[in-house]
């Protein structure tokens, strides 16, 4: 089920005047602190947009009175837990869709799992991933040291059901949802580590 999106309010940056520098300094740190020499992470560094179409970076925070209905989600991770959005009242979370290939999902991926273990037990993290199997799955989680757990979404029942926020070509996207689970705010293309963390201090924050 798709709920209908308000109007939200756009911004290309949460702090325009030192966006470039900060992405610029992230993508570099984030690509240092790959454990193993990663070319696919060095091409989305480079930027040549060889094998996937990345977003543009740009972030959407939707204010709480303009928020859709919470999110419907019931799906399988890949160990095969059940999961169901429902039982997500209450808490803050973060869904990353993403696949193993996809150059820029490769360098945000640290940043990603700081995150999780900072805001471990105010958000929690779900991955969303659209093309893999599961032992292709593991061994970027193994990689990257992912421990949050991503559901399994070859099918694209999730990503169908979410493609009012998520753009099935903008891989990766990354929704922050509310203690309502609504969606609060949205990035397309790489994430931020500074951005990301301020919207889900500000989600946890409400």
């Amino acid at each position: 089920m798709t709920a209908k999106i308000p109007e939200p309010i756009n911004r290309r940056s949460l702090l325009k005047a030192g966006a470039g520098l900060a992405a610029a300094v992230s993508l570099t740190l984030s690509l240092a602190a790959c454990s193993v020499e990663d070319p696919l992470a060095q091409q989305a560094n480079a930027g040549d947009n060889k094998n996937y179409i990345a977003g543009d970076g740009s972030v959407t925070e939707y204010a709480p009175g303009q928020r859709g209905e919470p999110v419907k989600l019931a799906a399988k991770l890949f160990d095969g837990t059940a999961v169901d959005s429902a039982d997500w009242a209450g808490k803050v979370t973060v869904l990353n869709f993403w696949y193993a290939a996809c150059a820029p999902c490769r360098l945000e991926a640290p940043d990603l799992q700081a995150l999780s273990q900072e805001y471990k037990g105010q958000a929690q993290f779900f991955g969303v991933n659209i093309r893999d199997e599961v032992r292709t799955a593991e061994a970027f989680e193994r990689n990257f040291g992912i421990t949050y757990p991503s559901f399994a979404d070859k099918n694209g029942n999730i990503l169908l059901a979410m493609t009012s926020y998520v753009p099935p070509q903008a891989v990766p996207t990354t929704l922050v949802l509310d203690k309502q689970g609504r969606v609060s705010a949205r990035i397309l293309g790489v994430a931020d580590k500074g951005t990301l963390k301020t919207l889900i201090k500000d989600a946890v924050a409400e």
